[in-house]
């Protein structure tokens, strides 16, 4: 079972390695987009970080409400709104449960990205971060590690394809063979779960 603690270091971690991969992807953005994504989610994730370790809430749900949150406030652009609604919404649907199973998050984060799909209209293929949110959300299921590769897959596989959504579309055909920067940071939010998770991480622990 997955617990507030858990959660929690869900956050530190990928606040870690946002910031590891910040230019990164600050740089995958300079080609399609306004070059500063990576900074942008720093600074949020930092923010996210900093709230928690100060006053960390008591349930999972509601980690993922404050960290939502957190992210609208201190994240600029549309990365911002998107990733908070991925969050507050997950957070909503675990609700005051003190402790939940892997499929239950998986179902929390379907709905997450759900929402974000309509908040954005975007839909897979359109070269934006549901291209690895959403075959991590159907992997989530067999194990963290699953996931993590099909975030990773999906992240990678948006090189090729034409940006239909958010400022990238603008470039109509210069976006193609480019990674999207916002799939390439979703992959390091779900990477961050195998990250988190304590001793069988790998056989697929979590529930």
């Amino acid at each position: 079972m997955l617990d507030a603690d858990f959660f929690r270091r869900w956050m530190t971690v990928t606040a870690a390695s946002v910031d590891s991969e910040a230019e990164r992807l600050t740089a995958l953005d300079s080609e399609i987009g306004d070059a500063d994504h990576g900074s942008n989610l720093q600074r949020g994730f930092r923010a996210v970080k900093d709230a928690l370790d100060k006053e960390p809430p008591a349930t999972p749900g509601a980690v993922l409400t404050q960290a939502g949150r957190l992210l609208v406030s201190t994240v600029g652009g549309a990365s911002g709104p998107l990733y908070g609604t991925l969050l507050r919404r997950a957070g909503k649907t675990l609700g005051e449960a003190a402790e939940v199973d892997r499929q239950q998050l998986a179902e929390a984060l379907r709905a997450g990205v759900d929402a974000v799909m309509k908040l954005g209209g975007a839909a897979p293929g359109d070269k934006t971060m549901i291209d690895a949110l959403l075959p991590a959300v159907d992997a989530l299921g067999e194990s963290f590690a699953a996931a993590r590769d099909a975030a990773r897959d999906g992240a990678v596989a948006t090189t090729p394809m034409l940006a239909r959504k958010g400022r990238a579309s603008y470039l109509g055909d210069r976006s193609i063979g480019h990674q999207d920067p916002g799939a390439t940071s979703a992959a390091l939010l779900v990477a961050a779960l195998l990250e988190a998770e304590p001793g069988d991480a790998e056989a697929g622990g979590g529930e």
